[in-house]
Protein backbone atom coordinates (compact mmCIF):
# COMPACT_ATOMS: atom_id res chain seq x y z
CA UNK A 1 0.00 0.00 0.00
CA UNK A 2 1.16 3.69 -0.71
CA UNK A 3 1.14 5.91 2.07
CA UNK A 4 0.73 9.97 1.19
CA UNK A 5 -1.17 11.43 4.25
CA UNK A 6 -0.01 8.73 6.55
CA UNK A 7 3.22 7.50 7.49
CA UNK A 8 4.02 4.01 8.58
CA UNK A 9 7.52 3.16 10.00
CA UNK A 10 8.45 0.35 12.01
CA UNK A 11 11.16 0.99 14.78
CA UNK A 12 12.65 -2.73 16.32
CA UNK A 13 9.09 -3.97 17.64
CA UNK A 14 7.34 -0.45 17.38
CA UNK A 15 5.09 0.62 14.68
CA UNK A 16 5.04 4.62 14.19
CA UNK A 17 1.93 5.61 12.14
CA UNK A 18 2.51 9.33 11.33
CA UNK A 19 -0.49 11.92 10.19
CA UNK A 20 1.17 13.23 7.37
CA UNK A 21 -0.80 16.27 6.23
CA UNK A 22 0.79 18.94 8.22
CA UNK A 23 -0.75 21.90 5.66
CA UNK A 24 -4.05 21.41 6.86
CA UNK A 25 -3.40 20.50 9.95
CA UNK A 26 -4.04 16.58 9.71
CA UNK A 27 -6.99 16.75 8.85
CA UNK A 28 -8.64 13.74 7.74
CA UNK A 29 -10.16 13.41 4.52
CA UNK A 30 -11.34 9.58 2.88
CA UNK A 31 -8.25 9.16 1.57
CA UNK A 32 -6.45 9.59 4.76
CA UNK A 33 -8.88 7.37 6.69
CA UNK A 34 -7.98 4.26 4.16
CA UNK A 35 -4.23 4.74 4.60
CA UNK A 36 -5.00 4.90 8.81
CA UNK A 37 -6.82 1.70 8.49
CA UNK A 38 -3.77 0.74 6.34
CA UNK A 39 -1.17 1.40 8.91
CA UNK A 40 -3.25 -0.39 11.74
CA UNK A 41 -3.59 -3.33 9.76
CA UNK A 42 0.20 -3.37 9.24
CA UNK A 43 0.39 -2.61 13.12
CA UNK A 44 -1.22 -5.70 13.66
CA UNK A 45 1.54 -8.14 13.12
CA UNK A 46 2.78 -10.27 15.56
CA UNK A 47 6.39 -8.42 15.17
CA UNK A 48 4.61 -5.17 16.41
CA UNK A 49 4.72 -4.84 20.40
CA UNK A 50 3.69 -1.54 21.08
CA UNK A 51 2.17 1.55 18.51
CA UNK A 52 3.29 5.17 18.70
CA UNK A 53 0.92 7.90 16.66
CA UNK A 54 2.08 11.49 16.36
CA UNK A 55 1.22 14.33 13.91
CA UNK A 56 3.26 16.45 11.55
CA UNK A 57 3.26 20.33 11.52
CA UNK A 58 2.10 22.79 14.20
CA UNK A 59 -1.32 20.42 15.24
CA UNK A 60 -1.70 16.77 15.54
CA UNK A 61 -5.29 16.85 14.30
CA UNK A 62 -7.79 19.40 13.31
CA UNK A 63 -10.51 16.75 12.88
CA UNK A 64 -12.10 15.70 9.46
CA UNK A 65 -11.32 17.52 6.24
CA UNK A 66 -14.17 20.35 5.84
CA UNK A 67 -12.77 21.29 2.21
CA UNK A 68 -13.26 17.33 1.66
CA UNK A 69 -17.22 17.41 2.91
CA UNK A 70 -17.63 20.66 1.50
CA UNK A 71 -16.03 19.87 -2.57
CA UNK A 72 -17.87 16.33 -2.46
CA UNK A 73 -20.88 16.01 -4.99
CA UNK A 74 -22.67 14.33 -2.27
CA UNK A 75 -21.92 15.56 0.83
CA UNK A 76 -24.55 13.35 3.18
CA UNK A 77 -22.97 9.90 1.41
CA UNK A 78 -19.29 11.28 1.88
CA UNK A 79 -19.51 11.71 5.25
CA UNK A 80 -20.87 8.62 5.73
CA UNK A 81 -18.37 6.66 4.13
CA UNK A 82 -15.82 8.82 6.10
CA UNK A 83 -16.69 8.54 9.75
CA UNK A 84 -17.71 4.47 8.44
CA UNK A 85 -13.79 3.93 7.37
CA UNK A 86 -12.20 5.52 10.05
CA UNK A 87 -14.66 4.47 13.10
CA UNK A 88 -14.03 0.77 11.62
CA UNK A 89 -10.08 1.99 11.75
CA UNK A 90 -10.41 3.19 15.38
CA UNK A 91 -12.39 0.62 16.84
CA UNK A 92 -9.71 -2.22 14.97
CA UNK A 93 -6.54 0.06 16.92
CA UNK A 94 -8.45 -0.19 20.18
CA UNK A 95 -8.71 -3.81 19.58
CA UNK A 96 -4.73 -4.24 18.66
CA UNK A 97 -3.45 -6.85 21.34
CA UNK A 98 -0.49 -4.35 22.31
CA UNK A 99 -0.21 -0.97 23.27
CA UNK A 100 -0.72 2.24 21.87
CA UNK A 101 0.44 5.47 23.20
CA UNK A 102 -0.60 8.70 21.06
CA UNK A 103 1.43 11.65 21.53
CA UNK A 104 -0.03 14.68 20.73
CA UNK A 105 0.60 18.74 20.18
CA UNK A 106 -0.55 21.98 19.16
CA UNK A 107 -4.43 21.22 18.65
CA UNK A 108 -6.76 17.92 19.39
CA UNK A 109 -10.18 18.34 17.66
CA UNK A 110 -12.95 16.14 16.13
CA UNK A 111 -12.18 13.04 14.77
CA UNK A 112 -9.01 14.22 17.01
CA UNK A 113 -10.28 13.53 19.84
CA UNK A 114 -11.52 9.64 18.60
CA UNK A 115 -8.35 8.81 17.67
CA UNK A 116 -6.82 10.12 21.29
CA UNK A 117 -10.11 7.91 23.01
CA UNK A 118 -8.90 5.16 20.76
CA UNK A 119 -5.38 4.79 22.56
CA UNK A 120 -3.94 3.38 25.66
CA UNK A 121 -2.08 6.11 26.95
CA UNK A 122 -1.60 9.58 25.84
CA UNK A 123 0.98 12.00 26.44
CA UNK A 124 0.49 15.73 25.35
CA UNK A 125 2.80 18.60 24.87
CA UNK A 126 2.10 21.01 27.37
CA UNK A 127 0.68 23.66 25.41
CA UNK A 128 -1.87 21.54 23.67
CA UNK A 129 -6.02 22.46 23.33
CA UNK A 130 -8.50 19.97 23.21
CA UNK A 131 -11.85 21.02 21.87
CA UNK A 132 -15.30 19.28 20.77
CA UNK A 133 -15.31 21.13 17.41
CA UNK A 134 -18.11 19.55 15.71
CA UNK A 135 -20.91 21.73 16.98
CA UNK A 136 -18.59 25.05 15.60
CA UNK A 137 -19.50 23.60 11.98
CA UNK A 138 -22.91 22.68 12.66
CA UNK A 139 -21.72 18.89 12.86
CA UNK A 140 -22.47 16.13 15.20
CA UNK A 141 -19.80 13.34 17.17
CA UNK A 142 -18.63 10.34 14.97
CA UNK A 143 -15.67 8.32 15.39
CA UNK A 144 -17.10 6.63 18.47
CA UNK A 145 -16.78 10.52 20.30
CA UNK A 146 -20.07 10.14 21.66
CA UNK A 147 -19.76 6.51 23.13
CA UNK A 148 -16.26 7.00 24.25
CA UNK A 149 -15.82 10.41 25.56
CA UNK A 150 -18.28 10.01 28.46
CA UNK A 151 -16.58 6.64 29.96
CA UNK A 152 -13.17 8.98 30.34
CA UNK A 153 -14.60 12.10 31.57
CA UNK A 154 -18.31 11.29 32.80
CA UNK A 155 -21.09 12.79 31.01
CA UNK A 156 -21.51 15.97 32.66
CA UNK A 157 -17.74 16.77 31.84
CA UNK A 158 -18.67 15.41 28.08
CA UNK A 159 -22.02 17.63 27.53
CA UNK A 160 -19.75 20.26 28.85
CA UNK A 161 -17.24 20.31 26.57
CA UNK A 162 -20.24 19.22 23.39
CA UNK A 163 -22.52 22.03 24.13
CA UNK A 164 -20.38 24.66 25.19
CA UNK A 165 -17.52 24.85 22.93
CA UNK A 166 -15.52 24.55 25.92
CA UNK A 167 -11.55 24.57 24.95
CA UNK A 168 -9.52 22.32 27.74
CA UNK A 169 -5.79 22.91 28.03
CA UNK A 170 -3.64 19.46 28.32
CA UNK A 171 -3.54 20.11 32.50
CA UNK A 172 -7.30 20.25 32.41
CA UNK A 173 -7.18 17.28 30.26
CA UNK A 174 -4.72 15.46 32.66
CA UNK A 175 -7.43 16.22 34.82
CA UNK A 176 -10.24 14.62 33.51
CA UNK A 177 -8.57 11.98 32.89
CA UNK A 178 -7.69 12.49 28.60
CA UNK A 179 -4.31 12.35 28.96
CA UNK A 180 -1.81 10.35 31.11
CA UNK A 181 1.36 12.94 31.00
CA UNK A 182 1.92 16.28 29.78
CA UNK A 183 5.59 17.18 28.73
CA UNK A 184 7.20 20.27 27.78
CA UNK A 185 6.61 21.58 24.46
CA UNK A 186 8.27 20.08 22.14
CA UNK A 187 9.19 16.83 24.07
CA UNK A 188 5.93 15.07 23.96
CA UNK A 189 7.11 12.99 20.77
CA UNK A 190 10.32 12.05 22.50
CA UNK A 191 8.39 10.69 25.45
CA UNK A 192 5.84 8.62 23.61
CA UNK A 193 8.99 6.62 21.92
CA UNK A 194 10.27 6.11 24.92
CA UNK A 195 7.19 4.80 26.57
CA UNK A 196 6.95 2.77 23.01
CA UNK A 197 10.39 1.20 23.25
CA UNK A 198 10.14 0.56 27.03
CA UNK A 199 6.31 -1.53 26.75
CA UNK A 200 7.66 -3.38 23.71
CA UNK A 201 10.07 -4.73 26.51
CA UNK A 202 7.43 -5.82 28.61
CA UNK A 203 5.46 -9.19 28.53
CA UNK A 204 3.13 -8.98 25.78
CA UNK A 205 0.89 -11.23 27.05
CA UNK A 206 0.11 -9.74 30.06
CA UNK A 207 -0.24 -6.11 28.83
CA UNK A 208 -2.60 -7.42 26.01
CA UNK A 209 -4.76 -8.94 29.07
CA UNK A 210 -4.85 -5.82 30.95
CA UNK A 211 -5.89 -4.04 28.10
CA UNK A 212 -8.52 -6.62 27.15
CA UNK A 213 -9.74 -7.07 30.76
CA UNK A 214 -10.19 -3.14 31.36
CA UNK A 215 -11.70 -2.45 28.16
CA UNK A 216 -14.39 -5.12 28.49
CA UNK A 217 -15.31 -4.33 31.97
CA UNK A 218 -17.39 -1.54 31.02
CA UNK A 219 -19.94 -4.68 29.36
CA UNK A 220 -20.01 -7.14 31.40
CA UNK A 221 -21.10 -7.85 34.47
CA UNK A 222 -18.55 -7.90 38.06
CA UNK A 223 -19.20 -11.48 37.86
CA UNK A 224 -18.24 -11.86 34.72
CA UNK A 225 -15.64 -9.51 34.76
CA UNK A 226 -13.92 -11.90 37.55
CA UNK A 227 -14.31 -14.96 35.56
CA UNK A 228 -12.27 -13.30 32.50
CA UNK A 229 -10.28 -12.39 35.15
CA UNK A 230 -9.20 -15.67 36.53
CA UNK A 231 -9.21 -17.46 32.97
CA UNK A 232 -6.83 -15.23 31.87
CA UNK A 233 -4.40 -15.44 34.54
CA UNK A 234 -4.46 -19.23 34.44
CA UNK A 235 -3.11 -19.01 31.17
CA UNK A 236 -0.73 -16.18 31.94
CA UNK A 237 0.85 -17.98 34.29
CA UNK A 238 1.98 -20.89 31.58
CA UNK A 239 3.26 -17.84 29.24
CA UNK A 240 6.81 -18.15 28.76
CA UNK A 241 7.52 -14.65 30.07
CA UNK A 242 5.66 -15.24 33.42
CA UNK A 243 7.69 -18.74 34.40
CA UNK A 244 10.77 -17.12 33.99
CA UNK A 245 9.71 -13.67 35.95
CA UNK A 246 7.88 -15.55 38.75
CA UNK A 247 11.05 -17.72 39.15
CA UNK A 248 13.40 -14.86 39.25
CA UNK A 249 11.44 -13.54 41.49
CA UNK A 250 11.13 -16.66 43.88
CA UNK A 251 14.92 -17.17 43.52
CA UNK A 252 15.53 -13.53 44.42
CA UNK A 253 12.87 -13.96 48.00
CA UNK A 254 14.35 -17.09 49.04
CA UNK A 255 17.64 -15.55 48.78
CA UNK A 256 17.03 -12.47 51.11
Amino acid sequence: MTYEAVRYEQDGAVARITLARPSVSNAIDFTTAVEFAGAVRRAASDEIRAVLISGDGKRFCSGGDLDSMAEADDPATYVHALATELDRALRDLSALRKPVICAVHGAVAGAGLGLVLSSDIVVAARSTKFLWAYAGVGLTPDCGVSYLLPRAVGQQRALDLALTGRVLSSDEASQWGLVAEVTDDGEHRERGSALAAHLARAPSYALAGAKRLIGSAWEVSREESSENEADTIAEAVTTDDAVALIAAFAGASRRG
